[in-house]
């Protein structure tokens, strides 16, 4: 048998080099490169064979961490699950610097391979630098902590564990049902140890994704809970843009007359001016798409997991005996709110459903007209919120307005967390799939930089645009550093409206007065946070980067500041000062927060009784 003597490191690179990905006959490479960030655990071991590769890895330089794994997970997202990155680290603070990212990747069902350094497998110098040290239990190490947050995890202690650790990891990167985080822990030692690995271990390896068919029998049982049915909802999620089953669907919901409304992942599936295009549904949905889902007596979800905001916490679907019918190539999300379960692809699922739909003759029995007419009132309330001006200063909604009224149906925008993201699942209009990037399973506040870098690396021929908040720019925002390292365009929004305001919003909405979420001075007579807004300069501060920067108060300054920064041949920021509170609200939703049951204050009393009538509306399970 030939064999080749590499370290370790060295091997993993050279496998990783050699990994495709074919889908509907069509062969990508599959890891585009590393991003990494070297330090005592990884620089001699990772870092040496990264600098003498001969392969086609691609090197990034993160600025931070979890920033790079956002930014990896990104454009694994952008691409469709088709071709990722993978990240590496150093032991202890940047290894754990990971764990929020890799979280994150996981909920959204996003591959990203993670590659972490770890503590010496010989044990000989322990403790290390940066070494946690567990007394009860010597093994554990910080990369102990990736576990919960991982689709799969192992820790490499001898080189020859690689191969068989290797093909698990590819399996799941590759699964469309079961993908996420995959972390490979790297003791620093062994990453440099030699090891006689077999040639044909190096030899191009091809991994298929084929569609998941439908069971036949599990279609007629779907067709079964519809048939009979008059006012069906299909909700769009995320699994209709990655199976690309967006045709598939807008064909669907025409052949049967039903209407579409979209989870936040899901937005973009079907163009907004579509005359079944209800918009977002949920907590942070459109006026049409909840009262439809309010009367729906059958939803049909494709490619959703359901999540609380897409159901309102489960208050969404009104209509006694509602059912379910879910097409989801993840059995564990096919089966939930005890629905019909169609495991397969969106695609195939899509198309299985309507062919026995067809045989049994089926069409909804919307009035005519119904549906038009709702979607009329949502419009003219979009178009009210697009324009709503104050004397005070700009408006959030207006600002949506004027950036909505100035990108292209291409550019792609980039969003996560604070009032930003149900402002655009209801207001923001897109025509065309794969414009619309939002990263709401878990909403990780100072994923929009990162992302929105991951993105643009994904699609350089799209404009990129991320919105952020000031208080997620604050958290995280050091790859807007990378994008300029790399010659990476990307244009930030970054509305300032002082502080956490969708939180503060959420907080008084429950009774209180307002608490910690505003970016005040301490108050020198009440000792608390509640003095003068703190007048924060973030386009100086994008400036001291490197970047071009632009701040804008009105509408016209802002229009003004959009068409100079898509002059601009690199990263740009544009600072658009706000006020706050002015984003869009709940429209006939609810959403299910814990309340206190006692409190000095009868507004907070008042506030969970209010939860409690909404929970007994609410389905419990």
């Amino acid at each position: 048998m030939h064999t080749i003597r590499l370290t370790m490191a060295q091997a993993l690179l050279k496998f990783l080099d050699q990994q495709y990905l074919s889908a509907d006959g069509e062969e990508t490479k599959f890891v585009r490169g590393v991003m990494g960030i070297f330090g005592h655990g990884n620089v001699t071991g990772i870092g040496e064979a990264l600098e003498r590769a001969s392969g086609e890895l691609a090197f990034i330089q993160g600025k931070s961490e979890q920033g790079m794994v956002h930014a990896a997970a990104a454009y694994a997202k952008q691409k469709n699950r088709r071709q990722i990155f993978a990240c590496t680290s150093s032991i202890g603070p940047g290894a754990l610097n990971m764990v929020t990212a890799a979280g994150t990747a996981t909920v959204n069902r996003i591959p990203v391979l993670l590659l972490p350094g770890d503590n010496f497998a010989s044990r000989q110098p322990d403790p290390v630098l940066q070494q946690l040290e567990v007394p009860s239990d010597y093994s554990v190490s910080a990369t102990d902590a990736f576990k919960p947050v991982s689709k799969f995890w192992d820790r490499i202690v001898r080189p020859e564990q690689l191969m068989a650790s290797l093909l698990q990891a590819m399996r799941v990167l590759t699964d469309p049902a079961d993908t996420g985080a995959v972390t490979l822990a790297l003791p620093q030692d062994a990453q440099a140890e030699a090891y006689d690995y077999p040639a044909a271990f190096f030899e191009k390896r091809v991994h298929y994704l084929d569609r998941r068919p439908a069971s036949p029998d599990a279609v007629k049982r779907a067709a079964e809970a519809i048939v009979g049915k008059r006012k069906p909802l299909i909700i769009a999620g995320g699994g209709v843009l990655y199976a690309e089953a967006t045709e598939a669907l807008r064909q669907f919901a025409e052949t049967f007359g039903i209407p579409v409304a979209e989870t936040q992942a899901g937005k973009s599936a079907m163009p907004w001016n579509h005359p079944l295009a209800l918009g977002g549904v949920g907590t942070t949905g459109t006026l049409a798409a909840n009262r439809v889902a309010a009367e729906a007596d059958v939803i049909i979800g494709v490619g959703t997991r359901f999540s609380d905001f897409t159901t309102a916490s489960k208050s969404a679907f009104r209509c006694p005996g509602a059912a379910f019918v879910n097409i989801n190539v993840s059995a564990f999300d096919a089966v939930k709110l005890e629905g019909a379960a169609i495991t397969a692809d969106a695609k195939t699922g899509l198309a299985a459903l309507a062919q026995e739909l067809t045989q049994r003759g089926y069409l909804s029995g919307y009035e005519e007209g119904a549906i038009a007419a709702l979607k009329a009132e949502w419009n003219a309330e979009v178009d009210r919120l697009y324009a709503l001006e104050s004397d005070e200063g700009l408006t959030q909604t207006r600002a949506l307005g004027v950036i909505n009224g100035f990108i292209g149906p291409k550019d792609v925008i980039v969003a996560a967390a604070g009032s930003l993201p149900g402002d655009l699942h209801r207001l923001w209009r897109t025509t065309e799939p794969k414009t619309y990037h939002m990263e709401y399973g878990f909403s990780c506040m100072g994923y929009e930089v990162s992302g929105a870098f991951g993105a643009a690396l994904a699609e350089p021929e799209r404009d990129v645009y991320a919105f952020v908040g000031d208080g997620s720019y604050l958290m995280l925002h050091s790859e807007l550093v990378t994008a300029l390292q790399e010659g990476v365009k990307l244009t930030v929004l970054l509305l300032d409206n002082h502080g956490f305001q969708c939180i503060h919003n959420l907080q008084r909405g429950h009774g209180s007065d307002g608490f910690g979420n505003e970016f005040r001075y301490r108050s020198k007579e009440t000792g608390r946070l509640n003095g003068t807004y703190m007048p924060i300069d973030f386009a100086m501060h994008a400036r001291s980067l490197g970047a071009a920067a632009y701040t804008a108060r009105t509408a016209e300054e802002l229009a003004d500041a959009l068409r100079q920064a898509k002059g601009e041949e690199g990263p740009v920021l544009v600072e658009i000062k706000v006020l706050p509170g002015t984003n869009s609200d709940g429209y006939e939703s609810w959403w299910h927060v814990g309340v206190p049951e006692v409190s000095e204050s009868g507004k907070v009393v008042e506030a969970h009784e209010r939860m409690q009538e909404g929970l007994r509306a609410a389905r419990p399970y």
